[in-house]
């Protein structure tokens, strides 16, 4: 049986391809989610098809809830959502994937059971699937080409439900084993670079010298660096004046 992990029921309706059956279960467990239900794959049930390209997501194929119609797959449920990139003439509301993921999780923890539905590749859900709906779930797509593989559907709201359920860091950087300089290292850095520079006679005309370090200053500070990043810099001046205290 399924994990009892809070969790919307994802509900394939009719799909085609066992492969998009396989590639749906891959795309919910990316985000931790194994609550699938079918209902009527085309090709039968189970599919060796599902199974192959479910790839390490097979137990969700094993477990997946198998039903006659929509009404069956979804009839423990007390909010339903559809997704649909079309125009239904049906009076709903229209969530965006993220909000409509935000209310399914606020009334999952009141105890609520949601599921939500996927239509079949070739055309989508049929209006009287979506009539069993509470709300709709609209993808912004191109309105010039709307259609939405059934994999790629599943992935786009497994992933806006992961987005709630943990704190996603906006962006981060692999340090690769190593550190970030501290103030120090950098004004030793700084400091470095502007006593071979001042020798060199870079800080000319003599009333620019001051504004022309507090600019070097600054692009240091500016600049994310590593404690590698710093010695590789020191060893470049040293080098340099290396080089040219030889008269190469």
């Amino acid at each position: 049986m399924p994990t009892e992990t809070p969790q919307p029921a994802f509900v394939l309706v009719n799909p085609q391809m066992g492969e998009n059956i396989g590639a749906a279960a891959r795309a919910m467990w990316n985000f931790g989610l194994d609550r699938m239900r079918l209902v009527a794959p085309r090709d039968g049930w189970p599919n060796q098809s599902a199974v192959a390209m479910a790839a390490g997501a097979g137990r969700l194929l094993d477990e997946a809830l198998l039903a006659a119609t929509t009404a069956e797959a979804v009839a423990d449920c007390t909010f339903v959502m559809a997704t649909t990139a079309r125009n239904r003439d049906l009076t709903k509301p229209i969530y965006a994937p993220e909000h409509a993921m935000q209310i399914a999780r606020d009334r999952i923890g009141r105890g609520e059971k949601v599921a939500v539905l996927f239509g079949p590749e070739r055309a989508g859900l049929e209006n009287p699937d979506i009539a069993l709906a509470n709300a709709i779930i609209s993808v912004p797509v191109n309105p010039a080409f709307a259609s939405l593989n059934l994999a790629q559907c599943v992935l786009l709201t497994a992933y806006e439900w992961q987005r709630h359920a943990v704190e996603i860091t906006p962006e981060t950087t692999e340090l690769a084993g190593g550190q970030w300089a501290n103030q120090t290292e950098v004004q030793k850095l700084s400091e470095h670079y502007e006593d071979r520079m001042s020798d060199a006679g870079f800080f000319f005309p003599e009333h620019k010298a001051d504004s022309m370090k507090l600019n070097l200053r600054n692009l240091w500070s500016r600049m994310p660096l590593t404690q590698a990043d710093v010695r590789m810099l020191h060893g470049i001046m040293r080098q340099m004046v290396r080089w040219k205290e030889r008269g190469d």
